[in-house]
């Protein structure tokens, strides 16, 4: 099992660059931010946890473009790998997109995992012009339409959302495939599309039960013929003993830890000790 952060970033508080520099420093393997490109003031989806359109955190309004922040984190770091929880794909030209996840998977020497989601927040896809009750097959077309780019010397792809003809693209991406991860509610609906399309899942912060999501996740990852298990990306917020060695037993592959949006001295204390906390543990 792998230890990693994620850091909601903002404008306010540590950087991403320090924050990943201290994780890699501190043993931390993996080091993800999130994404939003902006909050519409009038919106009718509702949050996962408030259940409403209130926001539970002022970051969503102050979020920091993900690629940028991963940039500068691969500019400091050697071995962290790099990724996203979760960027929103479709909130993009899918072949600018393909780009910028190749060179920056080129330039970090090969340490990019794209964490995606579907998108909660339907006003905000609706402003990139994203049909709420399309956004999966959107985002499968997407993802289709960049592995295109980012595997093959002459590239093209001809779906519903996304189209173009024979074309170069370089640089590749120095992994032979970049990992796609989705972050979204554990149901059968999430994991066909995993199954079909991803890599693994990234559980949301409201999902602290898992087990029985995890099994039905293997189920149909075995069910639609995958070799191999699902990489599982568990979010955290204290370390225990008991149900981390469940989640390792279960099939958890990574857990994460949430930075909190504080001063960098205050940040690198609280490294200090959650990483001290997780090496007293004897796990798998």
């Amino acid at each position: 099992m792998r230890f990693g952060i994620v850091l909601f970033t903002s404008d306010r508080g540590i950087t991403p660059a320090a924050a990943a520099q201290a994780a890699e420093e501190r043993g931390f393997r993996s080091f993800f931010v999130p994404e939003h490109t902006h909050i519409p003031v009038k919106r009718e989806a509702a949050h996962p946890s408030t259940g409403d359109a209130s926001l539970p955190d002022d970051r969503y309004t102050r979020t920091l473009d993900p690629w940028v922040s991963l940039a500068m984190a691969a500019a400091v770091t050697e071995r962290i790998e790099l990724s996203t929880a979760v960027a929103l794909p479709v909130e993009h030209d899918p072949i600018t997109l393909a780009k910028t996840v190749a060179t920056l998977d080129h330039l970090s020497g090969g340490r990019v995992t794209l964490g995606a989601g579907f998108g909660w927040n339907t006003d905000e896809l609706t402003d990139h012009g994203v049909p709420p009750n399309k956004r999966r097959a959107v985002l499968r077309e997407y993802v289709e339409a960049m592995r295109e780019l980012w595997t093959r010397e002459e590239a093209s792809y001809d779906g519903q959302y996304v189209s173009f003809g024979p074309s170069w693209a370089w640089p590749k991406p120095i992994q032979p495939h970049i990992p796609v991860l989705i972050g979204a509610a554990g149901t059968e609906k999430t994991f066909q599309w995993i199954a079909r399309s991803g890599d693994g899942w990234i559980t949301t912060p409201t999902e602290t039960d898992i087990s029985a999501r995890l099994e039905l996740l293997h189920k149909i990852w075995a069910d639609a013929g995958r070799s191999g298990a699902p990489r599982v990306v568990a979010l955290d917020f204290k370390p225990d003993p008991d149900k981390l060695a469940r989640w390792s037993a279960e099939g958890v592959t990574d857990v994460l830890y949430g930075l909190p949006d504080r001063s960098t001295e205050e940040v690198l204390h609280y490294l200090d000790r959650l990483s001290a906390k997780l090496a007293a543990l004897d796990l798998p």
